[in-house]
């Protein structure tokens, strides 16, 4: 039989049939022995085959092959990476200024993540009705920063239903991640787009103005209007862990539109001279702000950057 992993939970998967049922599933005892450099073999979003056994359970005993995916560095494997998300269409990276406060530097690396397979993202600036004038103000600098380098921007307040159905039209018959800090607000945008789903919506702590998250596994749900949603767990920060220095000034768009213009085909925009990029900074074509996390990548011993972990 053929279907798609919906949820993991360790040893246990669901896998959704063609015809929409729901099947316990586990793996063959190959898959954990293959020489991987993964944690999880298989992950949400994954096309699979499967045997059905007579309690209507099953052995998944092939993992098709994958289009794309979503990885982050094991937090307790060093040279590890643990696998979020398989063959995604698009993803929607939410984001807020406070409560809690999400880094332009978590944004970037996010970012990089997925132009990696070049999956479209849209940043989606949430909690609109909680900012004040100054705050807001910042918003709509930042909106413009990231729509002008080419990404979807949606500012969202699911308390004022402000912007939730222009995620609703993108969403359409697509496979689509959902992703961000715990307490950004991404269940109480899936639940206002789709009501039947009713996820639980978490709290902000007062002490630390942190997500409690609600999350606890990566789970795909079927949306009433068509196509599918992947609710991810919160994330801290994460670390890019597949990619090498040579590769990330592929990965910033604005910077990869310079990178013939340099002195040299290798040039990777640090202290070279006759740098375009760097020009191009210097000029104002390129954000300050894009530039400083793309050092602050290369710059990270062997790529080390702050570990990706479930809040």
């Amino acid at each position: 039989m053929q279907g798609v992993i919906t949820r993991s939970t360790g040893l246990w998967y669901d896998v959704r049939t063609e015809t929409g049922e729901l099947i316990p599933c586990r793996l063959r005892g190959k898959f954990r022995i293959d020489g991987s450099k993964n944690t999880n073999p298989a992950v949400v979003g994954d096309h699979v085959v499967f045997d059905l056994e007579k309690d209507n359970t099953g052995y998944i005993t092939q993992i098709e092959k994958r289009k794309n995916y979503i990885d982050r560095k094991s937090t307790k494997l060093s040279k590890i990476n643990h696998l979020i998300a398989a063959n995604i269409d698009q993803a929607f990276l939410v984001v807020t200024l406070k409560e809690p406060r999400t880094s332009l530097g978590f944004i970037d690396r996010f970012l990089v993540a997925c132009e990696g397979f070049r999956i479209p993202v849209c940043i989606v600036f949430n909690k609109m009705d909680i900012y004040a004038a100054k705050e807001l103000k910042k918003i709509d600098e930042l909106t413009q920063l990231y729509k002008s380098i080419g990404y979807d921007v949606i500012q969202t307040s699911v308390l004022k239903n402000e912007g939730i159905n222009l995620i609703e039209q993108r969403m359409k018959d697509k496979v689509s991640l959902f992703s961000g800090h715990s307490g950004v607000g991404k269940s109480a945008i899936i639940n206002a787009i789709d009501p039947e789903l009713n996820l639980k919506v978490g709290e902000i702590s007062q002490f630390h103005s942190k997500g409690k998250h609600t999350t606890t596994f990566a789970q795909m749900f079927p949306l009433s209007q068509g196509g599918f949603i992947i609710d991810t767990p919160g994330i801290k920060e994460f670390g890019l862990i597949q990619y090498s220095k040579e590769e990330i000034r592929d990965y910033f768009p604005e910077i990869r539109e310079y990178n013939n213009q340099c002195r040299f085909n290798d040039c990777r925009h640090v202290n070279e001279p006759n740098c375009a990029v760097k020009k191009a900074v210097e000029e104002g074509k390129i954000p300050s702000s894009r530039y400083l996390n793309y050092l602050a990548i290369l710059e990270a011993d062997d790529m080390k950057l702050a570990d990706w972990q479930l809040l």
